[in-house]
């Protein structure tokens, strides 16, 4: 009696996963959610505008994303494990980090830098910072344990790579495609994860339309990196146009009516 009991108890306790949307979550640096997502100082991350694509009667949209994470430091801050707790089978996640990856790997800083590879080599620290020692690893490694984690959970992990600067050099955007967006691509092949060239999918747009218009409506004038909400906008869509071109990635279902009649992209 006393053991039935108990199961009876412990079975009410556990989520009923079968009965619950799926969700998408989104990890990334401020690229994605800047500051607290509530546009501040103007500035906005693609992450906060993707719902709008997406029916949210059938999935829900979560963005975990943190400013000033890299791929390294979104997994030591213990980020990563409030997201993976949650994450259950049917399940997808985004995962677009480098923007701070190429920062100093052990200063007092910041000391979020990761090795400039999708390689296998480390290097041992005492981390400045934390004052602990740590093995830091390429920034390849990290993505590969995302989606190790998540493919552990039955869900479905889709790497994307870092969004443009906005930085030029004679008309041409910046494209990441010889370092983190080869990685990236790289990392999710070996991984088994799906790939979005995000930084591709921008930076043709920002060509096509030029360098004077890009800078004056996607950006201010102070800040090369984070966009202002019509260049969230942009990349938002940018997300789901990569999406589309690959029908095979089974998070296409769950877009909206109007997210899969029309061209996202102008």
């Amino acid at each position: 009696m006393f053991f039935s009991l108990a199961v009876a108890v412990y079975a009410c306790k556990q989520p009923n996963h079968a009965s619950q949307k799926p969700t998408l979550f989104l990890i990334g640096d401020s690229t994605v959610k800047n500051g607290k997502g509530k546009g501040d100082g103007g500035l906005w991350g693609w992450g906060n505008f993707l719902p709008a694509y997406f029916d949210t009667t059938k999935i829900l949209v979560r963005n975990n994303a943190l400013g000033g994470t890299s791929s390294r430091t979104f997994r030591t801050m213990g980020l990563w494990d409030k997201v993976l707790v949650n994450i259950k089978p049917g399940d997808f996640v985004m995962i677009q980090f480098g923007h701070n990856d190429s920062s100093p790997v052990n200063d007092t800083l910041r000391a979020r830098g990761t090795i400039k590879s999708n390689g296998d080599e480390s290097e041992e620290i005492d981390n400045l910072i934390t004052k602990k020692h740590e093995t830091v690893h390429s920034y390849g490694w990290y993505l590969r344990q995302y989606i190790a984690d998540v493919k552990a959970k039955g869900a479905t992990a889709i790497v994307l790579s870092p969004v443009p600067r906005n930085t030029w050099k004679e008309g041409k955007a910046n494209r990441n495609g010889q370092d983190y967006g080869k990685w990236a691509a790289e990392a999710a092949n070996q991984g088994g994860a799906y790939f979005i060239d995000l930084n591709k999918i921008i930076s043709d747009r920002y060509e096509a339309e030029g360098e004077a218009k890009v800078k004056a409506e996607y950006f201010n004038t102070t800040d090369h990196t984070h966009t202002i909400e019509a260049g969230a906008q942009v990349n938002a869509a940018s997300v789901i146009q990569g999406l589309k071109e690959q029908k095979n990635i089974p998070l296409n279902k769950f877009l909206n009516s109007d997210a899969r009649k029309k061209k996202v992209l102008p």
